[in-house]
């Protein structure tokens, strides 16, 4: 396996990331835990008598009567919520990284779980005061958590998290990385709620002072200064040998890293970071849309999540006279372009059923589809762009609806679809599956999920980052909620001025 520049990957990276075969930026991207740590642990369960079946939702999937478009944004967003609102664990409140399968947590899942208390009580499924008291015990339990350069027995270093931690305890899972991204979309989450609990009550100031204490102790500079490539950020680092040797670089999820790095009041790094990354960017035409490659939809979502970037323009988005949101709705649009060309002959696809991200998939191997080879995987990156296709037939509903602020006319027809088509099988209580793929819809042996003969394979877990994307997406689409208080984040529009954006609401005191 190698990375974005050809070099092999470290050895411990090859461990957690056995089948991600894609750049170095997926390998420790917010993504998952490999399929091999999956494998091991549903091995483990399978031992012991309680391996993990599809989850059967306790109310019924599909409506017998169609949904208005409102209805049924609002029935999946409320699902969606309610992973993070029911699956924090009761001691840590640490989200878990996927669910029904057991699993560590994923810190990253945690920062979208903090965006989903702001949203529940926005729209009223919990109160604000439980989600208030759901929000300060998660900061003051974060705070908490033992920190030092140590292999074992803390939960980060520097103010930064490991990827993963034991959804109980709180410490480090295994030899996961200490991660610049994942540590990132968990300080978004931490100034999102930051902004949101702005009221005079002790529970609400304690909110923002802790919010603040948090952000504040990550020293973003190090993973700059100290790392292998400056003046890029380096992804991680493992205190058994010390930085990883890779950097954010390129177009993907790390726009925000930058941003937040570079907006940091106690250790930002150097203004020349974000130069240097977009110096690395490749642009050019994909299915008939000219935007900058990245793969999977999600590198094209995540930073959005959080960050308004309509309208708002850096040196690279002045050149090319767009900005950042347009160039999300283009890679939208050439995905689903991709997927009605369907050049792979895969079942399914059109333009009403499209998306290719991260996510789990059936098995790793080759199987024949339509007179051709097609290598299969688990857990991966999928993605289509002029500089990679990487498509297995499996589909993410996760990737189509993070997409929504973007695209709603070709999103909410293609969701609608989705849930129509395939039913109980790809949405239950908590929304939609990770995954499905309607290609393998003849019994084989799988390693996730189950196929449904006749139908296609159905993933039966929901995982973290993907329901956190999800419901973002869909607030910001519906309210703009998220973008809105972030506007108002004195570190984000200093991060992003240092970067040299201007116009749009920027101009805007």
């Amino acid at each position: 396996m190698t990375g974005g520049n050809g070099q092999p990957l470290p050895p411990g990276l090859r461990a957690h990331r056995a089948t991600q075969a894609g750049p170095a930026r997926w390998a420790l991207s917010p993504r998952r835990a490999s399929a091999a740590v999956a494998g091991a642990l549903a091995a483990f369960l399978t031992i012991a008598g309680c391996a993990p079946t599809r989850f059967q939702p306790a109310t019924p999937a599909a409506a017998a009567a169609p949904l208005s478009d409102e209805a049924f944004l609002d029935d999946l967003e409320h699902r969606t919520f309610s992973f993070f609102w029911d699956l924090a664990d009761p001691q840590s409140h640490l989200i878990p990284d996927r669910w029904p399968t057991p699993s560590f947590s994923s810190i990253a899942a945690v920062g979208f779980g903090l965006n989903a208390y702001a949203i529940g009580a926005e729209r009223g499924w919990v109160t604000r005061e439980q989600a208030a008291e759901r929000t300060l015990a998660t900061l003051d339990g974060l705070l908490a958590l033992p920190q030092g350069p140590q292999a074992t027995g803390v939960a980060g270093d520097r103010g930064f998290f490991y990827h993963f931690l034991d959804v109980h305890t709180g410490l480090r899972f295994q030899t996961v990385e200490l991660s610049t991204i994942d540590t990132t979309l968990l300080m978004a989450g931490v100034l999102l709620d930051g902004g949101y609990f702005d009221r005079d009550t002790p529970t609400e100031r304690a909110i923002r002072e802790r919010a603040d204490r948090l952000y504040r102790r990550v020293d973003w500079a190090y993973f700059q200064e100290s790392a292998p490539h400056p003046p890029r950020v380096s992804m991680g680092w493992r205190p058994e040998d010390g930085f990883i040797d890779y950097d954010w670089r390129g177009y993907n999820e790390a726009s925000i890293l930058y941003v937040l790095a570079l907006g940091s009041p106690t250790h930002p790094v150097s203004a020349d970071a974000w130069p240097a990354y977009t110096s690395t960017y490749v642009w050019g035409a994909f299915e008939g849309q000219e935007h900058l490659a990245f793969e999977p939809l999600f590198g094209h979502e995540y930073s959005h999540a959080w960050i308004d970037f309509r309208g708002i323009r850096d040196a690279f988005m002045r050149a090319k006279n767009s900005d950042y949101f347009e160039n999300s709705r283009r890679a939208t649009l050439a995905q689903r372009a991709y997927a009605t060309r369907n050049p792979g002959g895969f079942a399914g696809y059109g333009p009403d059923v499209w998306g290719l991200s991260a996510c789990d998939g059936p098995f790793d191997g080759v199987a024949t589809v339509a007179g051709k080879s097609v290598e299969f995987k688990t857990y991966s990156a999928r993605g289509a762009a002029l500089t990679r296709i990487q498509d297995d037939g499996t589909l993410a509903p996760h990737a189509t609806g993070g997409a929504l602020p973007f695209a709603s006319e070709v999103v909410l027809p293609a969701l609608r679809a989705m849930r129509a088509r395939w039913g109980e099988h790809v949405y239950g209580r908590y929304g939609f599956f990770d995954a499905f793929n309607p290609t393998l819809a003849q019994p084989r042996a799988v390693q996730m999920g189950a196929i449904v003969p006749g139908v296609g394979w159905f993933d039966g877990d929901y995982l973290g980052i993907d329901q956190g994307i999800l419901l973002a997406m869909i607030e910001n689409h519906r309210s703009g909620l998220l973008w809105r208080v972030m506007r108002s984040n004195p570190y984000v529009r200093r991060g992003l001025e240092r970067a040299g954006f201007e116009g749009g609401w920027l101009a805007a005191r």
